[in-house]
């Protein structure tokens, strides 16, 4: 799978176990984020994510910072995004199979790295259900 990754000034080491993983278990990876601890503006490293997932260029996305809303609710602007704030594999789970997530987002100051990068194999490795959930998914969009 192609994942694009974005993070802001409090995810450089969470993007970099995360994009070592995914590399490491055969995806490509299209890194949008900073790789400094320097105060940057999470919507320049959330944008380019959403658009790579909304036009097809990445499968899903991964989007990070400190607390995981800003950047969460940047990308959420774009059509066809739906973009989860997650902080347990559990509503990772969930995110997926009854929500058709197809954007992660990770706080990362309320988060390990390893349980974000375990976050981010149980989202990709988890399908959605569709049946109930796919009516309720569709109703999401702003006519």
């Amino acid at each position: 799978m192609k994942i694009a990754i974005g993070n802001d000034h409090a995810g450089p080491e969470y993007k970099k176990a995360i994009v070592t993983f995914l590399e490491q278990n055969g995806h490509q990876v299209i890194n949008h984020g900073t790789d400094t601890v320097d105060s940057v503006d999470y919507p320049d490293f959330g944008h380019p994510v959403a658009v790579d997932v909304e036009t097809g260029k990445a499968d899903f996305g991964i989007v990070i910072c400190g607390s995981g809303n800003g950047i969460n609710m940047t990308v959420n602007k774009h059509q066809g995004i739906r973009s989860a704030l997650c902080w347990t594999k559990e509503i990772a789970v969930l995110a997926r199979q009854h929500n058709d997530a197809n954007i992660i987002s990770i706080p990362a100051r309320f988060t390990s790295i390893q349980q974000a990068v375990d976050m981010v194999d149980t989202f990709l490795k988890t399908s959605f259900e569709g049946g109930r959930h796919a009516n309720r998914v569709n109703k999401i969009a702003c006519q």
